[in-house]
């Protein structure tokens, strides 16, 4: 932490561009400079995740042409004529690379055995839910016969699971992306209205890889916020015990 910002401070700062960030629909068309964007991209990457796995690709879209199919793709909405469009893709599949990479990159002279052991034998057998999920029904099989008795760790255990655990890890990172854009002046807008096939083919990334959101950049424009801010009470949906 900044030693001149007090964690007083910092919590009001944080309040505040929780509370500033609202979805944007109309935007200037001044360019986002490549230097906010890869700060930004920089703070999204230090999201938690699930095992620092990182499941997540961000494509990073500037140029006009692509900007004006990327329009198409997203039915024509306001939001998508931004002058930058940021794809957050989800990838189930994520842990195969990086499970030994992990253990190739590690920060220290030395791995430890309970990290090489993790990335080598648990976090695998964890996450490969083998062809046609026949790995994965074997492990509900028996979660199913040792959860009788002790508390276990049931889930992922399909590909569909998996699917879940990636997206979770993404969109914890997009909740950065956005808040990192926020503090910059840049408006953001999470679009989730797109021809997610369409898409594919014109980005051409694996079909295994779930895009959660295309996310708009730039500058507020005029009328820029449609409606006032509403959310329901915060009793109607926490529970204390």
């Amino acid at each position: 932490m900044n030693n001149h910002l007090t964690p007083a401070l910092a919590a009001d700062y944080l309040d505040w561009l929780i509370k500033e960030r609202r979805a944007i629909r109309r935007f200037l068309t001044d360019p986002v400079p490549d230097d906010i964007i890869q700060q930004c991209l920089e703070l999204a990457v230090l999201a938690p995740n699930s095992c620092n796995l990182q499941p997540w690709e961000f494509i990073v879209v500037k140029s006009p042409e692509m900007l004006e199919k990327l329009h198409s793709v997203c039915l024509n909405q306001r939001a998508a004529k931004a002058p930058l469009i940021i794809v957050l893709l989800a990838k189930p599949g994520a842990w195969k690379k990086a499970c030994p990479a992990i253990i190739q990159q590690w920060p220290e002279p030395v791995v430890p055995d309970v990290i090489r052991t993790f990335y080598a034998r648990t976090a695998p057998f964890q996450y490969d839910q083998g062809t046609w999920g026949v790995k994965g029904a074997l492990k509900r099989l028996l979660t199913c016969v040792v959860g009788w008795r002790r508390p276990v760790m049931r889930s992922p255990s399909s590909h569909a699971e998996m699917n879940v655990w990636a997206v979770k890890s993404c969109a914890l990172a997009a909740e950065n992306l956005m808040l990192a854009f926020q503090s910059r002046q840049y408006g953001t807008c999470p679009m989730e209205g797109f021809d997610e096939r369409r898409l594919r083919r014109l980005l051409k990334y694996d079909s295994t890889d779930i895009p959660i959101m295309l996310l708009a950049v730039g500058k507020p424009g005029e009328k820029a916020v449609y409606g006032p801010r509403f959310r329901f009470d915060s009793e109607e949906c926490v529970r204390w015990l």
